[in-house]
């Protein structure tokens, strides 16, 4: 049986995944009801339909586009210089219709939603065996639709009217529709969910759909609907399923080390497994093309081009010791005894010019502290801020506030502060599997809901359940920061908590919120800069691949 369902899996992503050629694009039929005869040759085929999640060897594939797609525009990330790949579009806001890794994403979306409209179509309810492929695949559907909706149209609350991605609901080859609205999109999405929630009954762990992971989505989706009620319930069921639980301060600090069944707060991740999806364990092309390689280089292995924004920084700042900060690694020079080397640094810039770090490396005069920066001879100057010292200098503009740490190595004048959220997997160099949904989010989802009902208390409990657990102080309404409303400091939360993990960019925008880029980076070094986005700015959403309105020229393009 085993070797038929091996066979049977190995047919159908070869059907699927050469079928979708120039001549008809991704839109195309499978047949295959001689797969479907039993439920156990439609797992093997739904086991298909996640490897299109997953990727060729875990790269290039769907998760990795998207996550390129969603983090790279958001304000948690800086490049250090260009690039010749695609992604550097998607990081500057500068949208082309040509963007090889948006046309990939959009193919792979439907080959995913065509596999799972095979199994919905040919596999009948009844037996809890069938009722639970049947649900995975509605979950799978509704997560690529959820996603697409995100990267090709507006958000909810900016009109239901708006257009979004085509709704392919059949595997019928002649069936290409026109885009629909984000309204029937959403509804779509909904619908998905509810039916996968009903049909599930079985929770293999994080690497598979499951009723809570579901019930997760859903929680995110209604969040995004501004259905504030909604978002709590769903959130509330996960929350007191007791299937998960928030890792330890201690098993936190490491999550990016824990494969998904080894994370109790893990509910659906894109599972990437160590010796398969990453064969060469530190080789080329295996270790070279993964996320975590854009954001760090270990052993030598790595691009580490992408590193955390000073806004990023700025925010883990603001309580030391905070371990939100264990995912991020500056890399420090040293001296010729090994020693890391005391400096000052701070920002410099414009709009116009973009945003430059300046480092000086300091002189200890017997506990003065002096640097000296354009002929000049400067003395450290310090106060206590808040509990915490705050370092700044009297110069030529008046006070210029810096960080006091040390030298750093840097590319173009840009310092390397590598990400550690995407590598180590299993201590492989740069295995990760992309989170999908994890407990921590389901905690802020209530507290942003709650906030946005006005029930304040409630929604700083929440997040200060995940506070407690990054070991920093909890907030109360009396130690809110001044100028900050509730709503302010749990989005703040969720940014800390999520960074890295591809909500970033959704958070900001579906909020109504300016995404505020003035920080250094190269995404500010071209003719049309965007040192600030608004949310009803076009630019927030990508073009409809070119190629594919070539195949189907109904398809109306984004402005």
């Amino acid at each position: 049986m085993m070797k038929k369902i091996n066979y049977i899996l190995l047919l159908l992503i070869n059907v699927v995944a050469t079928s979708c050629d120039l001549d008809r694009g991704p839109f195309t039929e499978i047949s295959a009801e001689q797969l479907f005869s039993d439920p156990g040759a439609a797992q093997a085929a739904t086991l298909g339909n996640y490897l299109f999640l997953k990727g060729d060897e875990g790269f290039n594939g769907w998760s990795d586009d998207l996550h390129r797609m969603s983090e790279y525009s958001g304000d948690n990330v800086m490049i250090t210089g260009g690039t010749t790949d695609a992604l550097f579009f998607f990081y500057n806001y500068q949208r082309v219709a040509t963007n090889g890794r948006s046309n990939r994403f959009w193919g792979n979306s439907y080959k995913a939603i065509v596999g799972v409209n095979t199994v919905l179509e040919l596999l009948e309810e009844g037996t809890p065996e069938a009722n639970q492929v049947l649900g995975e695949n509605y979950y799978i559907r509704a997560l690529v639709y959820f996603q697409m909706g995100n990267i090709y149209g507006k958000p909810y609350n900016q009109g239901v009217s708006n257009l979004s991605v085509p709704l392919k609901l059949t595997a019928d080859l002649n069936d290409i529709p026109d885009r629909n609205t984000v309204g029937e999109v959403y509804d779509q999405v909904i619908a998905d969910l509810l039916k996968a929630e009903e049909l599930m009954n079985e929770n293999k762990g994080p690497s598979f759909a499951s009723k809570e992971a579901a019930q997760a989505l859903l929680s995110r989706v209604y969040l995004y609907m501004g259905d504030n009620a909604k978002a709590i319930e769903y959130a509330d069921k996960v929350i007191n399923s007791s299937v998960y639980s928030l890792l330890s301060s201690e098993r936190f600090a490491k999550m990016n080390e824990l494969a998904p069944f080894e994370n109790e707060e893990a509910i659906f991740s894109i599972t990437l497994t160590k010796g398969i999806d990453i064969a060469g364990g530190g080789g080329f092309p295996d270790d070279w093309n993964t996320i975590g390689s854009f954001y760090a280089k270990i052993d030598g292995v790595g691009w580490g081009e992408m590193s955390a924004s000073k806004t990023y920084l700025d925010l883990l700042a603001k309580n030391e010791g905070d371990l939100r900060g264990s995912f991020i690694e500056p890399q420090y020079l040293e001296d010729d005894n090994g020693q890391k080397i005391p400096a000052v640094n701070w920002v410099v810039g414009s709009d116009q010019n973009g945003y430059d770090y300046e480092f000086a490396r300091t002189t200890d005069n017997g506990g003065t502290i002096t640097f000296d920066y354009e002929g000049n001879n400067y003395t450290l100057e310090s106060e206590v801020v808040g509990g915490r010292t705050a370092y700044y200098f009297n110069g030529p503009n008046g006070r210029q506030d810096v960080t006091f740490d040390f030298d750093m190595n840097k590319r173009n004048g840009f310092p390397f502060f590598y990400i550690l959220k995407a590598s180590y997997q299993e201590q492989d160099l740069h295995l990760w599997s992309p989170t999908v949904s994890r407990l921590a989010e389901l905690y802020l989802n209530k507290a942003e809901a709650l906030a946005k009902q006005g029930a304040d208390q409630a929604a700083l409990d929440n997040i200060n359940v995940l506070r407690n657990r990054a070991q920093v102080p909890p907030y109360t309404l009396a130690t809110l920061p001044v100028g900050q409303t509730v709503l302010d400091v749990v989005l703040e939360e969720r940014q800390l908590e999520l960074a890295f993990e591809g909500h970033r960019k959704f958070d900001v925008f579906r909020n109504g919120r300016i995404m505020n880029r003035r920080y250094p980076g190269t995404h500010l070094d071209n003719s049309n800069p965007f040192p600030e986005i608004d949310a009803t700015n076009n630019a927030i959403i990508e073009f409809i691949p070119e190629q594919q309105i070539l195949l189907q020229p109904s398809l109306i393009q984004n402005d």
